[in-house]
C-alpha cells in the first residue's frame, strides 16, 4: 500500500534525521521543520519524512547547502518550484540514519512561498480533524485510483489535492492576519 496508517514513529525518525543534520550544520543560522503529511498527527500518508531547512539570510544558502554534500546529499535544483530547492541523497552508503529513513530534503528562504505552504497546511491540519480525515480520505481514492504506483500517484494529487490545499492555506492565512 502506498498510504500507510499513522505512526509517532514518524516524529522520532524526524528528530533522527534533524540531529544527523545538525551535527553537519553547527555554527550556521538556520531553523529545521518537521513538515508534510507524516508531521500531522493521526494522518495516514506515504511513510516519507518531509523536512524544510530555513535560513533567513541569502548568504547562508552556499554554506547549508556544502554542509549538506558533505552529509552525501546533491542539490537537484529547484525542481520547478521558485525558492524551495531540493536535495537528494547519494546512492552510496555514508550515514546510516540518512540512507535508512525515506525523506525528501528543501532548503527554503524563511520569506519564501512554498516554506509559507508547507508550515501553514500543517499548522490547520494539525488542528482541524475534519479537514485532516477529508485530506486523507482524498489521499486514499488517489492511491486506489493510481492503483498503488508512486509517479501516477503523484500526478493525480498534483492535480486533485492542490485546490484543497489552496483553499487551506488561504483560511489559515485569513486566521493569522485576523
Amino acid at each position: 500500500m502506498l498510504i500507510k496508517k499513522y505512526t509517532s514513529n514518524w516524529v522520532q525518525d524526524f528528530t533522527d534525521l534533524k540531529r544527523e543534520i545538525e551535527n553537519e550544520l553547527k555554527g550556521l543560522e538556520h531553523n529545521i521543520e518537521h513538515v508534510g503529511s507524516t508531521s500531522v498527527p493521526k494522518l495516514d500518508s506515504k511513510p516519507i519524512i518531509d523536512i524544510d531547512i530555513i535560513y533567513d539570510d541569502e548568504s547562508e544558502f552556499e554554506r547549508i547547502k556544502s554542509g549538506l554534500i558533505k552529509l552525501g546529499y546533491y542539490h537537484n535544483g529547484n525542481q520547478g518550484i521558485e525558492k524551495r530547492e531540493v536535495f537528494k541523497r547519494e546512492k552510496k552508503s555514508l550515514n546510516g540514519i540518512l540512507d535508512s529513513i525515506s525523506h525528501h530534503l528543501y532548503v527554503c528562504q524563511s520569506n519564501s512561498k512554498p516554506l509559507e505552504r508547507h508550515i501553514l497546511m500543517r499548522n490547520y491540519l494539525r488542528k482541524n480533524d475534519s479537514a485532516r480525515i477529508k485530506y486523507q480520505e482524498m489521499k486514499y481514492l488517489l492511491a486506489e485510483k493510481a492503483n498503488q504506483d508512486k509517479k501516477l500517484y503523484a500526478k493525480l494529487k498534483e492535480l486533485n489535492i492542490n485546490n484543497f490545499i489552496d483553499e487551506i492555506i488561504e483560511i489559515e492565512k485569513r486566521i493569522h492576519n485576523n
